[in-house]
């Protein structure tokens, strides 16, 4: 099954964090199923907390991966837990580190920050390096800073309390900027689903990742953050896969050098969803977090 350049490495697999939250040696052998699978070519890296490699370690002492384990590294206190970590990963057979993705702490200044990265990148170049960008006053400085730089933006779409979502406008002035100032992003949390939607359970308005992919489109049309927070409320999953469906392979590239990938919890759900909107075949069989082939 050929994914096109639309999807190929679109979810990261973040099955070990929140509201999934898999057991390790749930989660590690999982991953190897999905990179193994007919499905592959969606799933890209392990998304894996720097406090946890030393269980990590320990795992894999008894239950060797098969193959190469691609890591995105999460560091949620900042640029300096990152040198300690990467000498951690280094003593690990078959683990990588492709992805670093930094969180900003309050209590760093945005000339810390870049210098910091400056020091990361000069001794690590062959990581992608994304930085978790604050939602306060610092947001705006970050986002200029990383125009031409070689590190990318992650954005925060959710969490496990309300006040972590941030609205249509909100994230359509965020993906606005990056996409017209050329720095690609990534996102993570609350992209349970491919199309906007109100969950359920807690009642939380949640993003559509298949939203967040015809929003950067959408800026690549010229929209302004009016008319892309408009495509980020869109609901009806049957406009949003026409637009998707009817792009060249040349456009779905584009879009995807600038969303380069989000984390989830879980690739059953994307999978699925991405089969009822008809932008994967219906011949790939729809799975269970436990049944991957």
């Amino acid at each position: 099954m050929t994914f096109g350049p639309l999807l190929t490495g679109l979810c990261d697999d973040a099955a070990l964090f929140p509201p999934g939250n898999a057991p390790l040696p749930v989660a590690v052998p999982a991953h190897a199923e999905h990179r193994s699978s007919a499905h592959a070519p969606l799933v890209g890296a392990f998304v894996f907390p720097v406090g946890r490699l030393g269980e990590l370690e320990d795992y894999l002492a008894g239950h060797p991966y098969p193959g190469e384990l691609a890591l995105s590294l999460t560091a949620p206190t900042g640029t300096g837990a990152v040198a300690p970590a990467l000498e951690k990963v280094a003593a690990l057979e078959s683990v990588s580190v492709v992805a670093l993705e930094i969180a900003v702490p309050a209590d760093q200044s945005v000339d810390e920050l870049f210098a910091a990265l400056g020091d990361i990148a000069a001794a690590h170049p062959e990581v992608d390096v994304f930085v978790e960008v604050p939602r306060d006053g610092r947001r705006a400085e970050i986002l200029s800073r990383l125009a031409g730089t070689r590190y990318a933006a992650k954005f925060r779409t959710g969490g496990v309390v309300a006040d972590a979502y941030p609205d249509e406008a909100e994230l359509a002035a965020a993906i606005t900027t990056v996409v017209t100032t050329g720095v690609p992003f990534k996102a993570t949390a609350g992209l349970h689903h491919a199309v906007r939607n109100t969950d359920p359970k807690t009642g939380f308005e949640q993003h559509g990742f298949v939203n967040v992919l015809a929003a950067v489109d959408a800026v690549l049309d010229g929209a302004d953050a009016g008319e892309v927070a408009a495509v980020l409320a869109e609901r009806d999953g049957t406009v949003l896969s026409a637009r998707l469906g009817g792009l060249s392979d040349d456009r779905a590239t584009e879009v995807r050098s600038r969303f380069l990938s989000y984390g989830t919890c879980s690739i059953a759900e994307p999978l699925a969803d991405l089969g009822e909107l008809g932008l994967v075949s219906s011949t790939v069989l729809p799975i269970s977090e436990g049944t991957h082939s």
